[in-house]
């Protein structure tokens, strides 16, 4: 008779690396599909509402965006940097000497005075600027 020695088994052993290469494949899949918030503006703006509000293009010129705070102080461009009226329409005229296509858009909180936008649309005028919009949100968003 023939007996067989058994061998002796190795205890079973966890394979740390491999683990952790899964977990960085499983982090960079979470890390790239994940939406991010949009930033919130510096603003805080209660636009009036609009049952014809749409979202504008990305494939379009952006606008040039003069803000009109609660408390009627004017803000102008990306950088949102105050300015005067007076100084706006310096700023509208050097902007469409650039830009002959240039498109106004006003941010306006809902209680902004409306003389400060009357005055900002008079500007736009004097500087020729032909194309003059406003955001409003769509009636029920918050």
């Amino acid at each position: 008779m023939r007996f067989y020695l058994r061998k002796k088994r190795q205890p079973p052993a966890v394979i740390i690396v491999a683990l952790i290469d899964v977990l960085i494949v499983v982090l960079i899949f979470l890390m790239v599909t994940t939406t991010f918030k949009k930033a919130q503006p510096a603003l805080k703006l209660a636009l009036p509402e609009s049952s014809q509000a749409t979202k504008s293009g990305v494939s379009e010129n952006p606008p040039l965006v003069v803000i009109i705070e609660e408390d009627g102080n004017l803000r102008l461009g990306p950088e949102a940097k105050p300015v005067t009226v007076d100084r706006l329409k310096s700023e509208l005229l050097a902007e469409i000497g650039k830009n002959p296509q240039l498109k106004l858009t006003l941010n306006a909180d809902k209680k902004a005075p409306f003389g400060q936008i009357v005055k900002v649309m008079d500007a736009a005028k004097e500087a020729k600027i032909k194309t003059i919009s406003a955001f409003t949100k769509q009636s029920g968003q918050p």
